[in-house]
């Protein structure tokens, strides 16, 4: 027995038509298709169209009964919407009883598969931000000032107030938009390929660039120098070292640690005298101690990420030989 084709959004069947209304987003099939009469081939009732979600899509036809039940064909999608595979399979429409044994799966479900696929692949290209974002915009206007801070610092012999005010007034921008830079890419989703290596750079290259700076201008010694780059650069070698076993967060200690650098460096940069150059001696110490201190808990937090990384290779090689 043929079937009559059901016009767009509906069905046939033997008793009465289902309705398969398009959603929206992600839209869902039609009603189940009326009962069949008991013992008819392909009578037991069709599902509706399951149209398909999309930004203006359309819904699909049903098609027409086959021998053994019936099978739909979803609509194509509209624009950016991708096609719902809805029809009903007729393993059903023999049997005698309701058609709601003989039509099966006839909601949409590939349907609501199909704008998965189609947002996964979407939300991907939207979450591969542009490199010019706002976050990476600051982080190379970091790596811009550092060139034009040294040239202010040294300025003149490097020695006069009103240079090394403007080299202060570069490290701060530097400082302050270092703060912000990784906030915004974290919170925006504007993290990018180019942010992971530029920023981790920017900020090495302005601190580094300001002590090099001042030692050799003889304001601050150079063992004060080489500790604190000597730091920076072994816990970002160590962290690679360790990469494949998780990652060291950053903790409490290392932003203090950051932020006192930052503040007993731009202090240095400044022309003080008195009692704030004597302050100034004070705030460096205490970065010094911070430097260190975190620097040897990076260190312990590496081993301890190591030993437990080994482990659980070695428990899941046991358990898949076992």
């Amino acid at each position: 027995m043929t079937g009559v084709p059901a016009s767009a959004g509906g069905s046939s069947g033997a008793q009465g038509a289902a309705a398969g209304p398009a959603s929206g987003r992600g839209g869902t099939g039609g009603a189940p298709g009326a009962e069949g009469d008991p013992g008819t081939s392909g009578a037991g009732g069709v599902s509706g169209a399951a149209g398909a979600s999309g930004v203006g899509g359309v819904s699909g036809v049903a098609g027409a009964p086959g021998a053994g039940g019936v099978s739909g064909v979803a609509g194509a999608s509209g624009g950016g919407g991708v096609s719902g595979g809805a029809g009903a399979s007729g393993g059903g429409g023999a049997s005698g009883g309701s058609g709601e044994g003989a039509v099966s799966g006839g909601t949409g479900g590939s349907g609501a598969a199909g704008p998965a696929r189609g947002g996964k692949i979407a939300a991907a290209a939207v979450n591969q931000a542009s490199v010019w974002n706002v976050a990476n915009l600051l982080t190379m206007l970091r790596l811009l000032l550092v060139p034009g801070f040294v040239a202010l610092m040294l300025a003149d012999g490097g020695y006069d107030p009103a240079w090394r005010s403007l080299a202060w007034a570069a490290f701060a921008i530097a400082m302050i938009t270092d703060l912000f830079d990784g906030h915004l890419a974290r919170t925006y989703n504007l993290v990018t390929d180019f942010g992971k290596i530029a920023d981790p750079i920017a900020d090495k290259a302005i601190m580094g660039a300001a002590l090099i700076c001042l030692s050799g201008l003889g304001d601050l010694p150079w063992w004060v120098t080489a500790v604190i780059l000597g730091r920076e650069l072994g816990i970002t070698l160590l962290r690679f070292l360790v990469i494949r076993y998780g990652v060291i967060p950053a903790s409490r200690g290392g932003k203090l640690k950051t932020l006192t650098q930052g503040v007993a460096v731009g202090m240095y940069v400044l022309a003080l005298t008195g009692w704030l150059a004597s302050l100034r001696f004070w705030v460096m110490g205490a970065a010094v101690v911070l430097t260190v201190v975190t620097g040897l808990d990076y260190v312990r937090q590496a081993i301890v990420l190591r030993r437990r990384g080994i482990a659980e290779r070695r428990a899941a090689l046991e358990e898949s030989q076992g």
